[in-house]
């Protein structure tokens, strides 16, 4: 069976197309900066690999962009949309009603649309990656792998909010996580990796346009930095991160900010964004850091400082560390925030290798010296290839 893998993220998308259950990568490829300046569609298969600067202002555009790759006369690997089996889509809020896998139907897509408010920034762009995926492969299975169901083994005192019982109870409000499907991967091949079957204390820590840490033991999500929504926990591109929110009601009530002003300022104003006044790739960021602007050596700080505090509380609550593993665009490729994070961390037993850590990986990759007593491992995620499985396995 082919199933083509659609991740929707808030300014990208990557694609790839599976023969299952062999997992035989027919092509890939991304879509990113979407709506930001200088959009890009990446395409690759066993015979073409092909980069282009191109117009893309919304992930409409950008999906319609890919279907012309795959079905391209010359460079394309379909010649008929009816080769699809299955269509898997990477959903960010599944709420109280998903906690695993699922075919769409019209009411799985209604479910989603009224979470559009949990995860305005990824919901709606995971919502019409299946509308146009509908249009245009109408034989395929719809398929949806939502995000927080990786966090349903969370325990109680993780996942509730000690606010009045009747939130949990009648409303469904708690702490849901999210990039589940990349925590659940990367742990599980850690966990692999390290021989640790039945044993293992991993701090996961994702770091892309969004970022989350996952406190996973024996292979199950007992914490992660993300909420309700996908806005708490670390500094991401666009989102504040943990805020005091005494100052919503300031900016409100005393400042005289709407609130959708202020919902708007932490989800696509606060984060690198904000810190940094209209920067949200590290790659820029680490640029103009190096060139000696303060503003952006002060924001990658901030991060690493954030990351680090979150990494001492899943210390404690996991009672030990066995491994830490950096994943996703930033966590892979971004020598500088590894190694800001892992400075002075010794008193947990991390100690990186600089020279080891001066690289980007395209396997599992240890970065840590001889005598560190945590494994720091850079492990490529792969969301697409968790998603066809689990797709695969639903249908079959």
């Amino acid at each position: 069976m082919k199933i083509l893998v659609i991740n929707s993220g808030s300014s990208s998308i990557k694609y790839q197309l599976f023969n299952m259950p062999s997992e035989e990568v027919i092509c890939s490829g991304l879509v990113e900066r979407i709506g930001l300046n200088n959009p890009k569609i990446k395409y690759k298969s066993q015979t073409e690999k092909i980069e282009k600067v191109c117009r893309i202002s919304d992930h409409k555009t950008g999906l319609e962009k890919v279907v012309k790759f795959l079905l391209d006369e010359k460079v394309g690997v379909i010649k008929s949309t009816s080769e699809i089996g299955a269509v898997g889509h990477r959903v960010v809020h599944g709420g109280s009603t998903f906690s695993e896998t699922v075919v769409i139907n019209d009411v799985v897509k209604e479910k989603i649309k009224e979470l559009f408010s949990l995860a305005p920034l990824h919901n709606p762009a995971n919502y019409e990656g299946i509308i146009v995926a509908e249009e245009i492969f109408p034989e395929a299975k719809q398929v949806a792998v939502f995000d927080t169901a990786f966090h349903q083994t969370m325990p109680v005192e993780a996942y509730k909010y000690a606010i009045p019982n009747k939130f949990l109870d009648e409303y469904k409000i708690r702490r849901y996580g999210f990039h589940g499907t990349s925590h659940k991967y990367v742990a599980e091949q850690a966990i692999q990796y390290l021989g640790a079957e039945n044993a293992s204390k991993i701090v996961t820590i994702h770091l892309g346009g969004g970022c989350s840490m996952t406190a996973i033991k024996d292979g199950k999500s007992i914490d992660t930095s993300l909420g309700f929504g996908p806005v708490a926990g670390l500094i991401m591109g666009g989102r504040s991160g943990d805020i005091d929110q005494s100052i919503i009601f300031h900016l409100v009530n005393n400042l005289g900010y709407e609130l959708n002003e202020v919902n708007n300022m932490l989800q696509k104003e606060s984060g690198m964004v904000g810190l940094t006044d209209g920067l949200s790739d590290y790659r820029d960021i680490e640029a103009e850091a190096a060139a000696g602007d303060e503003k952006c050596q002060v924001a990658l700080n901030m991060v690493a400082y954030r990351i680090k505090k979150y990494l001492g509380s899943y210390a404690a609550i996991l009672n030990g560390l066995d491994a830490i593993v950096f994943t996703a665009g930033i966590g892979e490729n971004s020598d500088v925030i590894r190694k800001l994070i892992c400075e002075n961390t010794d008193f947990l037993g991390i100690q990186l290798d600089e020279e080891k850590n001066d690289t980007r990986a395209s396997e599992i990759l240890e970065v840590q010296t001889a005598t560190s007593k945590v494994k720091v491992l850079i492990i490529p995620t792969n969301e697409e290839v968790e998603i066809a499985k689990q797709s695969f396995e639903l249908i079959n």
